[in-house]
């Protein structure tokens, strides 16, 4: 009894560790979400006018908080929690921290998707054409990277299967903007391809909610397969693995979740990255735990860079890919440093 008592007590003290986590990084959300609801161009009085949105009253400000800067606030917290979640995955299921959603193509593909909506103008027709199209692309991505890569593919070959699937999508938005019909058409798939939450709806999250929740139930219930596939391959089989069913789980999981958050926001890069890796040393290392920090952090990461967008002062607003960019851009850099200070 002594000593099943002693190798409880790292579980305990790891469980106990990883509550106070999740309660800080809730916290955090709360705050940021309140802020997000607060900030902006028209400032409001946020007790008074929750009262009168509760209350049924059409004042200007239970408008602006009620159709403008709650379903902003909601689709910011889900999509940074997605994008939390799915590099966590990703770095788990690749056993390398520079790993990140869009490694296997689903980002670019998804984007180019909604990049062919507003080139043919499927988006000006039909309201909600751009996720539609970029779903459709981040699936497609899936799908042709299971066929690069083989059923049996190692880790090392599906890099590269969706390294070339990233490269081609890619390619094609780009002959899509060196044909665009018009500086207007190249100037919106631009703007687009920067990543935004400006002007979205609860349309946009009954849209997205569905696919992102499919996602995130493929991605949920994987952490015991990620610890054991961080001691190899081998060993995870030799634990009962079931290494094909835990990989499709995975990339499902995050082409489902992925795509349909790139589908209603853009492109929002780096967060996937950031955010794992900065919250890797509070759960021990174990890619198992991490996941749920990651998608907290993730939706407490995105909540705070696009209150960022309106708050600095600058014409005209900065768009949410390009804070995420400022922020992830340098991170990338110290952590390739960083790597090779470890590996001298």
């Amino acid at each position: 009894m002594s000593s099943i008592a002693l190798e409880s007590r790292p579980a305990r003290r790891a469980a106990t560790r990883d509550g106070w986590l999740i309660l800080a990084l809730v916290g955090l959300l709360l705050i940021l979400m309140v802020a997000s609801l607060i900030v902006g161009r028209v400032p409001l009085a946020f007790i008074a006018t929750l009262r009168e949105l509760l209350s049924g009253d059409e004042t200007t400000a239970a408008l602006i908080l009620g159709e403008i800067r709650f379903p902003r606030a909601i689709l910011a917290a889900l999509i940074g929690a997605t994008l939390g979640a799915a590099g966590a995955a990703m770095q788990g299921l690749l056993r390398n921290p520079l790993a990140e959603p869009g490694i296997l193509g689903v980002s670019a593909s998804a984007g180019l998707g909604a990049v062919i909506a507003l080139y043919f103008g499927l988006s000006q027709t039909f309201s909600f054409a751009l996720p539609a199209a970029g779903m459709t692309g981040a699936l497609l991505a899936v799908l042709l990277t299971y066929v690069l890569s083989g059923r049996d593919a190692s880790i090392f070959t599906l890099i590269l299967a969706g390294v070339a699937v990233n490269a081609f999508a890619g390619a094609l938005t780009s002959l899509a903007l060196n044909l665009a019909p018009s500086p207007y058409a190249a100037l919106e798939i631009v703007f687009w391809m920067l990543g935004s939450l400006a002007d979205r709806s609860f349309d946009h999250i009954r849209i997205a909610l569905p696919l992102m929740a499919v996602g995130g139930i493929l991605l949920a219930g994987t952490g015991r397969a990620l610890n054991a596939l961080s001691l190899g391959e081998d060993v995870a089989r030799s634990l009962g693995v079931n290494l094909r069913i835990v990989r499709a789980r995975l990339i499902l999981g995050t082409a489902f979740s992925v795509g349909a958050a790139v589908s209603v926001s853009g492109t929002i890069g780096f967060v996937g990255l950031v955010v794992p890796h900065l919250l890797r040393p509070l759960v021990g290392h174990e890619p198992g735990r991490l996941m749920l920090p990651s998608a907290l952090g993730g939706a407490a990461l995105v909540l705070a860079a696009d209150i960022a967008t309106r708050v600095v002062p600058v014409e005209p607003d900065l768009q949410l890919g390009v804070v995420t960019a400022i922020v992830g851009a340098p991170f990338f850099l110290y952590l390739i440093l960083h790597i090779r200070r470890s590996m001298r």
